[in-house]
């Protein structure tokens, strides 16, 4: 089967935007459709491409279709208002940070009609989105990944093989939880260190130059937490729902997981002091609230 060249692309948010304009720049057709009113057509006036506002017309003129949404819930819509469009030797790449079971189901359903689907979600945030050095997370059929690696490989520089439909998306799932518990147990680390009479700032230098040293302690206590402007650009909503989606995987595979469990209430509990639409970083001021200090003050 011939290598992809039409892309419809399902879902230009924060991160959907940049990856739908690396295939662009890599030389694809590239349709794209946003539930946001207005975003397709900005995409196009300020980037190019076509705006896709029939998903199952836009579907039956592509090659493959790309979803990046927030949940598997919102997959599912939009692979009910593609349905009409898909035909056999369709492939889907859901991009999402989902959760594997809903996925399966998905992708079951999508075989009936010929369709594979396949899961790819991505590590990077926005800064290597823009870049196209994005790691990817890549699970499902072997052939059909083969078919759509040139795609991939327009918007990650690492490509990673996990294994069967699904396991890209509890690979996420899973490296969001090593991140959230790191940088839980450095903000702590912040608060004593700060009432002991060290400088925050000075203690993330000496993390970063240590064994201490993470992905928090480097790319966002400083800028986003110590800075107080908490727009790292990944939502705390998002976060939670990913650690959901780890404890989930635990459950299903029978393993009892204590610490993950604690990550995944302070930051349910960080998402209900702070309420909807927060950024990531600021779950340090739940920590915060329980010390009852402020980093910097």
């Amino acid at each position: 089967m011939s290598a992809p060249q039409k892309i419809l692309f399902v879902g230009i948010g924060n991160m959907g935007w940049p990856m739908a304009a690396r295939l662009l720049g890599a030389g694809f057709a590239v349709a794209v459709n946003d539930a946001v009113p207005g975003r397709g057509a900005d995409f196009v006036r300020q980037v190019g491409g076509t705006e896709a506002e029939d998903l199952a017309l836009a579907a039956a003129q592509a090659d493959v279709i790309v979803t990046m949404l927030p949940t598997s819930k919102h997959v599912a819509e939009a692979v009910a208002a593609l349905r009409g469009g898909l035909k056999q030797g369709h492939v889907v790449i859901d991009m999402s940070s989902g959760a594997p079971a809903a996925t399966q189901a998905i992708a079951a359903d999508l075989a009936s009609l010929g369709v594979v689907m396949l899961d790819a979600p991505v590590s990077g945030g926005v800064p290597r989105a823009v870049t196209g050095e994005l790691a990817i997370m890549a699970g499902g059929d072997v052939a059909a990944l083969d078919r759509v690696e040139p795609v991939l490989r327009a918007m990650g520089t690492t490509i990673h093989r996990i294994g069967g439909l699904g396991s890209g998306q509890a690979m996420k799932a899973l490296n969001n939880l090593v991140s959230a518990g790191g940088f839980l147990i450095g903000i702590e680390a912040l608060l004593i260190g700060q009432q002991f009479g060290i400088d925050p700032g000075l203690m993330t230098d000496v993390l970063n130059a240590s064994t201490g040293m993470n992905n928090s302690t480097q790319k966002k206590f400083k800028q986003f937490v110590l800075s107080r402007q908490f727009n790292s650009g990944f939502g705390l909503d998002l976060m939670v729902k990913d650690l959901s989606i780890a404890l989930e995987v635990a459950r299903a595979n029978g393993v009892a997981a204590p610490f993950s469990n604690l990550c995944r209430e302070l930051s349910a509990s960080a998402q209900g002091l702070l309420g909807p639409g927060q950024d990531h970083t600021a779950l340090a001021k739940l920590s915060e609230a329980l010390a009852g200090v402020e980093l910097g003050s």
